[in-house]
């Protein structure tokens, strides 16, 4: 077989257990609820999606989830982008730890972000108490908290770019007689224009398809399509509704991630780039420090203040500040658990680890498939990886129940099902943190170990895995965050006896009483524990990135 035969055999090999694996576990179920909706004993009924659409509440929450899309996007950007460039241009002592917390909300899970903000901003909330001001099912609780979850979205892909950018060039133009303003906008804002692109794409996406934050901010009054489909499959059990809102949301994602994929291909023309530690400086003058004053305060009320809040509730017993809502963790009510809350930490940390080790070899392979960049089989299979982070999470969750009843895969009763869920979610984060990673490996490296005649999965074994081990590491912690947060398909699929942390969250916001949003409050404090001590060891993993400073 020649060299290029073997190549293209050996990437088809790579592809078969990631393609096999979401045509299983993604396709499947999503195509089984859209076909139950929209299809009957006489056929196809495509007039459904028509009658559904020009419905005035489903066209109310088009709307809402397009709007309040576009509003939180303009407003993160408005917020994050100073913070970009502080953390671009600045040195400043604690920077690392500043970036740390500011990436701590993107990895919590929505039910602690909403919880965090119910805690701040709902009834008997900080700002209650304080000036009787309640923002709780109002659109400004949602946007704030859209913006506390994608601050370091802005800041990571936005300012990782910065931070790298020659700033000679646009001190040539001033030279040349350009203001301060002119220079920056005609040299600095066309090289970072497709960067703020992609960061504004992936603040959309995300907040497009936002379900957790919404479900607890924004009450009834209030629904994306995401929050709708939840509504009309659990709920109502309205499936030819369901799947339609199910088909436009796919359809919408899928033209979000064209144009983000777009974005990405322009960010890859040549630009002048230099190491970060030669464009960072001490802030200058009165206008820096107070430009950096200002994103420390931002900072502080956006993001901090939240948390602090959180934790102080968790600890704000009737009886005065204590530990009284941890202890009642560890009894069962007999009402909304059928074992005590404090189990879903345990159910939480297994079913994690083993979506980590599901994602981390799913991802890996697909990662190893994608490092040489290919035409258009490729692009569709990197397509097909990120889908899960757009795609109704609910549906997921709703068509796993309905497709995996049947043997030889009947999964309704095994504990499986609840990882394979989390991991679609964690198997992007693992190929977008380790493909750069192997693209950047020398391939003269690989062909020398072929010559000595490595097969070439040892030459896998000895040249590429020893040089990606941390981005391995990386991709490992990052699936474990996002499985551990998972929400919209686990809601469905978790057993009553066996509750992750973000149901067992939800669930006991959803009932009246002071214990049980005490604990809802300690268990989303103890999540956040976890996820941001996950974050803090990948960011003391994390290697210098030579690119524009993606997640």
């Amino acid at each position: 077989m020649r060299p290029s035969g073997r190549a293209t055999a050996v990437r088809l090999g790579l592809m078969a257990v990631p393609l096999a694996f979401f045509g299983l576990f993604f396709a499947y179920p999503v195509a089984a609820i859209v076909g139950r909706g929209i299809k009957t004993d006489g056929g196809w009924q495509f007039g459904r999606i028509g009658e559904v659409l020009t419905r005035p509440d489903i066209a109310g929450v088009l709307w809402f989830t397009t709007w309040q899309a576009l509003a939180s996007t303009a407003l993160t950007l408005l917020l994050a982008l100073p913070g970009a460039y502080v953390f671009a241009r600045f040195d400043f002592p604690g920077k690392q730890v500043l970036r740390a917390v500011v990436t701590v909300p993107f990895v919590l899970p929505t039910v602690v972000v909403g919880s965090a903000f119910l805690a701040l901003v709902g009834r008997g909330g900080l700002l209650d108490e304080l000036w009787g001001v309640r923002l709780d099912t109002t659109v400004w609780a949602i946007l704030l908290a859209h913006v506390f979850f994608n601050y370091a979205v802005v800041v990571r892909t936005v300012g990782g770019l910065w931070a790298q950018l020659d700033p000679r060039q646009e001190e040539a133009a001033r030279v040349l007689g350009a203001g301060r303003f002119a220079a920056w906008r005609r040299v600095t804002l066309p090289a970072l224009a497709p960067a703020v692109a992609a960061a504004a794409l992936m603040v959309f996406l995300f907040t497009f398809t936002s379900f957790g934050v919404v479900q607890i901010l924004g009450g009834p009054a209030y629904a994306t399509l995401e929050v709708e489909v939840y509504r009309q499959t659990a709920q109502l059990l309205d499936l030819p509704t369901a799947a339609v809102l199910t088909l436009v949301q796919f359809a919408a994602v899928g033209v979000i991630l064209g144009v983000h994929s777009w974005t990405v291909r322009r960010r890859e023309t040549a630009l002048r780039l230099v190491a970060p530690d030669r464009t960072a400086h001490r802030p200058r003058g009165t206008g820096q420090w107070a430009l950096l004053g200002g994103v420390l305060v931002s900072v502080a009320l956006l993001i901090v203040v939240p948390l602090a809040v959180l934790v102080e509730r968790s600890f704000d017993a009737p009886g005065g500040y204590g530990p009284d809502f941890y202890r009642a963790l560890g009894s069962a009510d007999g009402g909304t658990f059928l074992v005590p809350p404090l189990e879903a930490v345990r159910n939480s940390l297994e079913y994690a680890l083993a979506a980590t080790a599901i994602a981390v070899g799913v991802g890996g392979l697909a990662a190893a498939a994608l490092t040489r960049r290919g035409g258009r089989l490729l692009r569709g299979f990197d397509a097909l990886l990120m889908l899960p982070l757009g795609v109704s999470a609910v549906t997921v969750g709703f068509g796993f129940l309905i497709t995996l009843d049947e043997p030889p895969l009947d999964l309704r009763t095994s504990w499986i099902l609840v990882p394979l869920a989390q991991a679609l979610v964690g198997v992007p984060f693992v190929v977008r943190t380790m493909l750069p990673v192997l693209r950047a490996v020398d391939g003269r490296l690989r062909e020398a170990a072929a010559v000595l005649g490595a097969s070439p999965l040892r030459a896998w074994r000895e040249v590429d895995l020893p040089l990606v081990r941390r981005a391995l590491l990386i991709a490992a912690g990052f699936a474990f965050a996002v499985s551990l947060g998972e929400f919209g398909a686990t809601v469905f699929i978790a057993r009553p006896e066996r509750p992750t942390l973000p149901v067992a969250v939800a669930r006991l916001l959803g009932r009246a009483g002071e214990l049980n949003y005490g604990q809802a409050m300690a268990l989303s404090t103890i999540l956040m524990v976890v996820c941001a001590v996950s974050l803090l060891v990948l960011e003391r993993l994390r290697p210098e990135r030579s690119g524009s400073g993606d997640f």
